[in-house]
């Protein structure tokens, strides 16, 4: 189902991150939290990334 996924920011490949439970978009520079299986793809419930 990832392939499906995009960023809603960039539209560009999201990759997940099983260790922190996060959609990481690289160009965004997001982390998007996954709750219970649930992708939150809210920008305003995303993490920066510096």
């Amino acid at each position: 189902m990832l392939e499906l996924l995009v960023c809603p920011v960039t539209r560009g490949p999201l990759v997940y991150d099983a260790e922190r439970g996060e959609l990481i978009s690289k160009r965004a520079k997001l982390a998007f939290p996954v709750h219970d299986g649930i992708p939150v793809l809210l920008v305003d419930e995303a993490r920066r990334l510096d």
